[in-house]
């Protein structure tokens, strides 16, 4: 009896804790990230005085750093989406690459803010147990197609590509080829499997299930 009330406690806590953490950290980075752009309010003021607006000198306005951050971030992207934009964009990153310690952090920063830009589990067909990284261990994973041209050639036919995600972050994996006789298709739905493998196998499938339809109600 008491350790079924335990185990129970300690579910309902992991289920508010993985519902509540989550909401916690995007209104804690929200808030940090919108105080650290609106302190550049003073200095974009400054620039409207300089440039001729009648403001008296050491006026704030409210909000401008965080506005005038947003139109920067827009204008740059206009920028570089044309032909002239992206040869300078292209010359920029030639001059970071000769630089040893800024090319690390640099392409480091570009591929992590690309692959949660580029991050689409509508790509993912099903969720499958597959025995990875050898045999005895299983690992869950998701199919994103069958094995076409060279590779169907070399692996045979009825293989499929499987993306074996790390947990907690699943925009990096692996890339395995396996037979179709050596994948478990699994009842869980893509969000089901991409929540149970984020949260480290604590959200089970039931679990997973609830809380994406709490998330929808």
């Amino acid at each position: 009896m008491i350790n079924n009330l335990k185990r129970r406690i300690r579910n309902v806590f992991l289920t508010g804790l993985l519902v509540t953490l989550p909401i916690a950290l995007t209104v804690f980075i929200f808030i940090f990230l919108f105080k650290n752009l609106d302190a550049l309010s003073p200095t974009f003021t400054r620039w409207l005085i300089l440039l001729g607006a009648p403001l008296p000198e050491g006026y704030r306005i409210p909000f401008l750093g965080v506005i005038m951050t947003f139109l920067i971030i827009l204008l740059v992207g206009v920028l570089t989406t044309n032909i002239f934009g992206k040869k300078l964009l292209h010359l920029w990153e030639r001059i970071i690459e000769k630089i040893p310690f800024v090319r690390r952090i640099y392409t480091g920063t570009k591929q992590v803010v690309k692959s949660i830009a580029t991050a689409d589990t509508k790509s993912f067909r099903k969720v499958v147990l597959i025995e990875f990284p050898r045999k005895g261990i299983h690992a869950i994973g998701f199919i994103t197609g069958e094995t076409r041209g060279e590779l169907k050639h070399l692996t045979g036919e009825h293989h499929f590509n499987v993306f074996v995600p790390t947990t907690p972050n699943p925009t990096s994996g692996f890339l395995i080829f396996a037979d179709s006789g050596e994948v478990i298709e699994l009842d869980m739905t893509i969000e089901e499997g991409v929540k149970y493998v984020i949260s480290g196998g604590i959200v089970n499938p039931e679990q997973a299930r609830k809380l994406i339809e709490d998330a929808r109600a």
